[in-house]
C-alpha cells in the first residue's frame, strides 16, 4: 500500500514578478515500510518537500495523499492532528524539553493524543528498550549525550506508531561515530516495518537508504534503487 502518492506537486511563493518555483511537478509514490532518502542541494526543493510530506506545509497545486487521506485542501488543525497521529518527526537538534525527564519527553505526543498515564508511561518505557536507552528514563536531556538524545528522539517519535518516520539531517549535529549509530538503528526499526524517510544533503547518509530520491530545482532528477550499503 502506498504510504505516500504526489502527483503534480507545486509550491510557489511569491507572485508575478517574485514568484519562486520551489517545487515544479513532483509525482512521487512511496510504499509503506520502503526506506528512503530524499537528497539535495540547498534550494533543489527538498526542504519544501519535506514540508509538504509532512504535513507542516501544503502546496500550491497538484495533490498529496498521506495513508490513502487527500491532505493538501486541509485546514490547519486537521493538519495538525495528522501530523501527531500519522508522522513521527526527528529533527537534527532534538527539539526535547529540557526539563522533562526523558520518559516525559517520549510520552508527550501520547499525551496530545489522550492516552491514559499509566499506558504512556508503559508504552514510553517499552520505547526506551527499543532503542537501547532503558536505564534513562528518569535523567534529564542535559544528562545525556548527543546521541542518547537522538535516540529519545527517535523513541518519541514512534510514540503513536505513526505511518511514517520522517528525519530531518538526523545525524548532523553527531560524530561521525555516534552518527552511524544513528543511522544503525533507522535501519534495524526499517527493518522491523517501519517506513522511514530520511532527509539529508550528505550522500554518504543516502547510501545507507534501499531508495534514494535526488532533487534539483524543483524536481526529481534521479530516483534509484539500490542495496544500502
Amino acid at each position: 500500500m502506498k504510504i505516500i502518492q504526489t502527483r503534480d506537486l507545486e509550491k510557489v511563493y511569491g507572485s508575478n514578478g517574485t514568484a519562486v518555483h520551489a517545487l515544479r511537478g513532483i509525482d512521487l509514490d512511496i510504499e509503506r515500510g520502503e526506506f528512503v532518502a530524499l537528497i539535495g542541494p540547498s534550494g533543489s526543493g527538498k526542504s519544501t518537500l519535506m514540508s509538504i510530506l509532512g504535513c507542516l506545509d501544503v502546496p500550491t497545486g497538484g495533490t498529496y495523499a498521506l495513508d490513502g487521506q487527500q491532505v493538501e485542501k486541509l485546514t490547519g488543525a486537521d493538519l495538525a492532528a495528522i501530523r501527531n497521529e500519522k508522522i513521527g518527526f526527528v529533527f537534527q537538534q532534538y527539539n526535547l524539553l529540557p526539563k522533562a525527564s526523558i520518559a516525559r519527553n517520549v510520552e508527550l505526543p501520547m499525551l496530545y493524543a489522550g492516552v491514559p498515564r499509566r499506558e504512556r508511561r508503559a508504552r514510553a518505557l517499552e520505547l526506551l528498550e527499543r532503542v537501547g536507552i532503558p536505564d534513562k528514563a528518569n535523567a534529564l536531556p542535559s544528562q545525556l549525550s548527543g546521541g542518547q538524545r537522538q535516540r529519545v528522539a527517535i523513541a518519541r517519535a514512534l510514540a503513536n506508531r505513526p505511518a511514517m518516520l520522517l528525519a530531518d539531517e538526523p545525524t548532523g549535529a553527531l560524530d561521525t561515530k555516534t552518527g552511524e549509530e544513528v543511522l544503525a538503528l533507522f535501519r534495524e526499526l526499517h527493518a522491523q516495518g517501519n517506513t522511514v524517510l530520511l532527509v539529508t544533503h550528505d550522500p554518504g547518509i543516502a547510501a545507507r537508504a534501499e531508495r534514494r530520491i535526488e532533487l534539483r530545482d524543483g524536481l526529481i532528477l534521479q530516483d534509484c534503487e539500490e542495496k544500502a550499503a
